[in-house]
């Protein structure tokens, strides 16, 4: 069924504090991390759930996930037998979203969802459907780490945006907040880090409002768990060519 829009009426409910946000968190082998990010989204009073999808963890994590899904209401956990990947993992937590605006968080604590309201703000004014969070705009604090994780996001963001014609500055944030009526009327395809490009191109042909905020960023280092790696890139490569070459044929068909 169709969501309710972000009304007038919402919007003065969200603004006032109350719960309407969905975040769908996902995991995979995040016991260092997890309790920690679930124990800092639920401090925001505007999150009124949180799905926890566990894609296959073999670290203790699934454990960990189910002591805190028994105490804590808001938060429940859906589990993947064996690991599928970061979008197959957001694909099942948007499938059971019931809030009118999704967020897509982390599990290892390089966003703050203290900034939750930096990417509500323009859905909540009536400006966006959708807004991604940046890691390259603005004067936030980030964690000076890799020069070529760095220059290959802005390669694939450059890339993107010649496709979609957008002028995002950091499309592979991992920080971005949807209404939920956007994300039903696209379908999601791919299991890993490609899901980035893929929802940029499929939100970008839908023609809704994108907003672009900046939020602080906190990278962490291989050595503490960090999971993107080279073949991702040449992933995105082939998303970024996939999903907007393929929009364009059923176009014209």
């Amino acid at each position: 069924m169709m969501s309710e829009s972000v009304d007038n009426l919402q919007r003065e409910q969200i603004a006032g504090g109350s719960p309407c946000l969905s975040v769908v968190l996902p995991i995979y082998n995040e016991a260092a991390t997890v309790e920690k990010v679930i124990k800092a989204v639920l401090a925001q009073p505007v999150v009124a759930e949180i799905i926890g999808v566990d894609d296959g963890s073999t670290d203790g994590t699934a454990e960990l996930l189910q002591k805190l899904q028994a105490t804590h209401p808001r938060f429940t956990v859906r589990r993947h037998s064996q690991n599928r990947g970061k979008g197959a993992a957001v694909r099942t937590g948007f499938a059971v979203a019931k809030s009118p605006i999704v967020i897509i968080q982390d599990a290892d604590l390089e966003y703050d969802p203290a900034e939750y309201g930096k990417l509500l703000r323009p859905i909540l004014d009536g400006k966006a459907d959708v807004v991604f969070g940046s890691r390259f705009r603005g004067s936030e604090a980030h964690r000076v780490l890799y020069f070529w994780h760095a220059a290959g996001n802005r390669f694939l963001t450059l890339l993107s945006n010649m496709f979609t014609n957008l002028n995002l500055t950091d499309m592979e944030s991992g920080s971005k907040a949807f209404k939920r009526e956007v994300l039903e009327r696209i379908t999601l395809e791919e299991n890993h880090f490609g899901f980035e490009p893929e929802v940029t191109a499929k939100v970008a042909k839908l023609g809704v409002p994108i907003y672009e905020v900046a939020v602080s960023y906190s990278g962490r280092t291989y050595a503490q768990g960090k999971k993107v790696n080279w073949r991702d890139g040449f992933s995105a490569l082939r998303c970024i060519v996939k999903y907007n070459l393929k929009s364009a044929k059923q176009e014209a068909l």
